[in-house]
């Protein structure tokens, strides 16, 4: 396992993580995200997909960090009725997930490549969190190989793929690894379920971005950065969720 994950590397990021915030903080994030998963079981029922207004899909969109600002254009542009059908063969359609993740994929053509298996990723594993998995961009991006799963595997692991379904399917390998040996090697002790390594991989991709960002803006700009927790709950789609324990 550990041939396809830097331990090494991935330790480091934990270990400055770390130093910039405390583990309870990280806790709370992924707690959030539980809140998070149960409403996406709430509104993508297999029997309540069908149901849902235009408000309802909206408002459970928000919890989607990228895809936030299109989901109205993209509700017009393909059709409510539609859009609910697309979801419901995503979720329960009978042929294996990386077709339906493609057939998703290539029918909300009308968003960026990046946004639709960020879409496609976040219904997938917040309806069912201990079957598939997140796939966002800020953990790959195929075009330009950047993101947090680069940075915490070896060279020797390719993710890339002819098609987007089959990528999808080398992410969610890539994720399971860095998950079951940051539980063995002790770099990811947030949370013992797929939410922590979420987590996990958010800060590791926060902290590559700081560093860039440190090298590449003044120091004013510097100063008005999100600190880790808030920029990790951001990106993740909890930020509101994490101020507000209510909900």
């Amino acid at each position: 396992m550990s041939q396809i994950v830097d331990t090494e590397t991935a330790k480091e990021f934990m270990k400055e993580t770390l130093e910039k915030i405390e583990e309870k903080h990280l806790v709370k994030i992924a707690d959030a995200l539980v809140v998070k998963s149960g409403r996406f079981k709430q509104r993508f029922g297999q029997e309540n997909i069908a149901r849902l207004s235009e408000i309802e899909l909206q408002e459970t969109f928000r919890l989607i960090f990228s895809t936030k600002r299109n989901i109205k254009k993209l509700l017009e542009e393909v059709g409510i009725d539609n859009f609910k059908k697309h979801i419901q063969e995503l979720l329960y359609g009978s042929d294996a997930v990386h077709i339906r993740f493609q057939v998703f994929c290539e029918r909300v053509e009308s968003l960026p490549e990046h946004l639709r298996y960020d879409l496609a990723g976040e219904l997938l594993h917040y309806t069912f969190p201990d079957k598939y998995w997140l796939w966002c961009h800020w953990m790959w991006n195929p075009k330009l190989n950047t993101g947090s799963l680069p940075l915490v595997t070896t060279e020797d692991f390719d993710l890339s793929a002819p098609t987007v379904g089959q990528s999808y399917l080398n992410v969610g390998k890539a994720v399971a690894f860095v998950h079951e040996v940051g539980k063995a090697a002790g770099f990811q002790t947030i949370s013992r379920n797929l939410f922590g390594t979420n987590v996990y991989l958010s800060c590791v991709y926060v902290i590559y971005a700081y560093t860039v960002l440190r090298m590449r803006m003044t120091q004013e700009f510097n100063q008005v950065m999100p600190n880790v927790a808030e920029f990790s709950s951001r990106i993740l789609g909890v930020y509101e969720i994490r101020i507000n324990r209510k909900n």
